[in-house]
């Protein structure tokens, strides 16, 4: 895998796939190795996928700083890797907490993004949690589902603080549509590195107010892709999400939340019409 060294020294690793013009994507997990994004669905066909592995994670080094990991400080690791990438621009896209990334990289440096595309986004750097209300709504839209029972009563345990990487497992369903082999194959691969994954989000990396003003300028366009049948966002959170820029659309495609997992064409073909208009 090709390295760099980011800001503080440490040394960091992209993946590259496919041919075309560049797509920097960003994992989520967080602290998950960037694998698990594979080919996105094959736009690797259409596009030059490059890959980040955010430090500690797959083939990046673990800093001496753990304070680095924070998705706040993460931003310089980004803006690293573009300046060693030497693009003046780039089209940058983000999965689930790897949004937030994308969004607080966009909100610091609105003139080196040409596009942005937030995949299935975790709402926390711009406050929009879906409400109680909401979320048990989109938890019953999948009540017919063979596996409701036993997920449910899991997603129910580990909200009521257990906490046991058993009863997050159980959980998982909800996370794919269809449940399926495959899905379940995906979703034991590469799993989070706990030391990345506890310091993204730790005290006083986000500030929702601060990223919604900036990104309210945000000259580039955005696309927020939705799965179908995820929990969050759903397309109403996707379309609210788009809201906060001015140059912005949603668009729901089949599947949950790694929706070119289960629909990967689908997925890919959305994604190419936004980059490609």
């Amino acid at each position: 895998m090709p390295t760099f060294s980011s800001h503080d020294g440490t040394v960091l690793a992209y993946r590259l796939a496919g041919r075309g013009e560049p797509l920097v994507c960003l994992a989520g997990g967080p602290g998950r190795p960037s694998g698990y994004l594979g080919d996105l669905g094959g736009l690797a066909t259409t596009r030059r996928l490059i890959i980040l592995d955010g430090r500690g994670t797959g083939g990046s080094a673990a800093p001496e700083d753990p304070g680095t990991y924070g998705v706040d400080r993460l931003v310089a690791d980004v803006e690293a890797l573009r300046e060693h990438l030497g693009l003046e621009t780039m089209d940058l896209l983000g999965h689930s907490a790897g949004a937030d990334l994308t969004v607080l990289y966009a909100a610091r440096h609105p003139h080196r993004i040409r596009r942005l595309v937030l995949v299935t986004p975790s709402p926390r750097a711009v406050g929009l949690d879906p409400t109680d209300e909401e979320w048990f709504a989109a938890i019953e839209r999948r009540s017919a589902e063979p596996w409701y029972a036993t997920a449910r009563a899991a997603l129910d345990a580990w909200e009521a603080g257990d906490e046991r990487d058993e009863t997050r497992r159980a959980t998982r369903p909800f996370l794919y549509s269809p449940w399926n082999d495959a899905a379940e194959a995906h979703d034991r691969s590469f799993p989070p590195v706990r030391a990345a994954a506890e310091g993204f989000y730790g005290k006083g990396t986000l500030d929702p107010d601060a990223t919604r003003a900036a990104v309210k300028a945000l000259p580039a366009p955005v696309l927020v892709i939705a799965g179908e049948d995820d929990l969050a966002p759903t397309a109403d959170h996707a379309a609210a999400y788009a809201a906060l820029f001015p140059g912005a659309r949603a668009a729901s495609v089949p599947g949950a939340h790694f929706p070119w997992v289960t629909a990967p064409k689908e997925f890919a073909a959305a994604v190419e019409r936004f980059l490609g208009a």
